[in-house]
Order: C-alpha cells, then structure tokens, then sequence
C-alpha cells in the first residue's frame, strides 16, 4: 500500500501572554483523503501540538463553531474536505472579530447585536393566554423558515465587506434573524423591530455585496434578508406618518 498523501497545514497562531502580534506555524502531516479540514485540525492540536487552541463542537454542520479562514475564505471547517485544497492549506481565524489566541475569535459583539434585534416572539405568552395556541399554516411558515436555519457560524460577518469598514454594523445574520421574525404570522413585533433597523449601523449601510449569502453554509441568503428587511422598514416608516398611532396592522 502507498503512503497517505501529505499536506502542509500553515496556521495562524498568537498567545496574547507572549505575542505582540499573530504568527504563523507550519505542519506537515499525512492526510486522509475522507477527512474534513477540521479532522486535520484536530489532528494537529492531539497528535502533534497541543497548544494549538480552536473552537469545535458537532462535527455535522449544525453547531456553526468551526468557522475559520481556509486559503482566504470564510469556511465551516466540518464541511469542506481536505482533498478540495492543494499541498498547503492556509487556516487563520475568522476575518472581522478580535483574536482571543490562536484560530479562536470573540464572540461577545457579535452576540450583542443578537439581542438587539429583538429574536423572539413578541407577545407570544400573551397571544396564548388570552386565544390559546395559534396556529400557522405551510405557507406561513414558509415565508420565514430559510432565515430561521442559520447557525450563528459567523461566517457571513467575516465575509461582509460592511463589518470590515464599519465594526458597529448590525451584520448579516442579525438582521436575517430580526427580519425571520417580522414576517413570522405570530409575531408582533415588527414595529419595534423595524425602528431598530432604521438606526444608524443597520439594514441601510449595507451595501449589497451579497457575500455574505454566498458563504453561507446553510443557504440562509441573508442579503435577500437585508434588503427586505430595509423595503420592510421603509414601508413602516411611511405608514406611521399616514396612520394615527394604534392603527397600523
């Protein structure tokens, strides 16, 4: 039998106790060719170098923590094989959020922008109380569903051109997420909502670079969402000035 292809791993490393600024290290190690990048990943952290620090979980595409740069370009490490890259692949991490120590970024940020728009159902418990459970139909749901799979991997953040020149953007996966929830037929929030996507730093300092949907590894397209979410907002806006308060639907 031959010997396993090798591969030359060039990872990003910082140890922000010893570091001023990032290095890179390199490792050369035999591959298989069914391996995902994050199995080499893992390789290196359990059979060669133990102080190399990343982030991962599921292994099935679903938890979004593997997110790193692969040659460049924002991926979820769990889903692309190593056979799709050459004899060295280069892994730095995520583009566009500070580095804690080596391929691991902070997510505090991005999690606060979360919150702001509101992700839950507004007056559910209310809704409930007062008529029971409410129901939707497959086409309801429908109207929602794509924006409701996404799984906080980041990666859109890295790849948004937005979040590189304006830090305080609200970012992709925030405002797919706010707008998952306008158009959700229990919810009644939008107006809350939608004031909140009028404000500086939100769906109108995007650009519309759609790279953010391109990198998806869900097929959320939350570019789609973005510029829904800012005709959405218009809309409102322009129906507040026509209407008394309380009469909008």
């Amino acid at each position: 039998m031959s010997d396993p292809p090798k591969k030359t791993f060039v990872i990003t490393r910082f140890d922000p106790d010893v570091d001023e600024v990032p290095k890179t290290q390199s490792y050369e190690i035999a591959v298989d060719p069914d391996w995902k990048v994050l199995d080499a990943v893992n390789y290196i952290k359990d059979e060669v170098d133990g102080t190399l620090s990343h982030r991962w979980s599921c292994r099935m595409a679903v938890c979004g923590s593997c997110g790193m740069m692969v040659n460049g370009e924002p991926r979820l490490t769990c889903k692309d094989s190593v056979s799709q890259y050459g004899d060295t692949v280069e892994i730095t991490p995520l583009s566009n959020f500070p580095v804690i120590r080596d391929l691991v970024v902070e997510m505090d940020g991005f999690m606060d922008k979360f919150k702001k728009v509101k992700p839950w159902i507004i007056r559910a418990k209310e809704l409930a109380a007062e008529d029971g459970p409410v129901r939707q139909s497959p086409e309801e749901l429908e109207e929602f569903k794509q924006f409701s799979m996404c799984i906080n991997c980041m990666l859109c953040y890295s790849a948004c051109p937005v979040v590189s020149n304006e830090p305080e953007f609200l970012g992709p996966a925030a405002i797919a997420l706010g707008h998952r929830y306008n158009v959700d037929s229990r919810d009644e929030g939008a107006s809350e909502r939608n004031a909140i996507f009028r404000g500086e730093g939100t769906v109108f300092s995007c650009s519309f670079a759609n790279e953010c949907s391109e990198v998806c590894p869900k097929n959320v397209d939350p570019a789609a969402a973005v510029n829904q979410a800012k005709f959405n907002a218009v809309i409102d806006w322009a129906t507040g000035l026509v209407l008394p308060s309380g009469e909008k639907e």
